[in-house]
């Protein structure tokens, strides 16, 4: 189940099949089992964390996952962005969302 944490990390450097990208995003955010592994579960689950502490969230190796499975990284990016102007922008400030590769990292806005 979801716990609170400074820093939540998607490593995605390592996966295989469209479903590890699920497992990972479940995993890293401490989603609870019943995440259901598609992009509506992970909108639900992303908007029942909002407002109750900062989130910062690192995502790497997204180009693995651009490589690997096309579009899939454009749609998560596009949740994720989504997700950090949810509510009319009520908690805007306190989520933050960073792309890392390297030693560059490009915050989602």
């Amino acid at each position: 189940m979801y716990q609170y944490k400074d820093l939540y990390t998607i490593d995605f450097t390592n996966i295989n099949y469209y479903y590890d990208v699920h497992f990972t995003i479940r995993d890293s955010l401490d989603f609870p089992d019943y995440y259901g592994c598609n992009w509506d579960a992970l909108w639900d689950c992303l908007r029942e964390i909002a407002g109750d502490h900062p989130i910062h969230i690192e995502i790497i190796g997204l180009d693995v996952v651009e490589q690997k499975f096309g579009d899939t990284a454009e749609k998560l990016i596009g949740i994720l962005r989504d997700f950090k102007h949810c509510y009319d922008d009520e908690y805007v400030d306190d989520i933050r969302i960073e792309i890392v590769s390297g030693d560059v990292r490009v915050e989602v806005l």
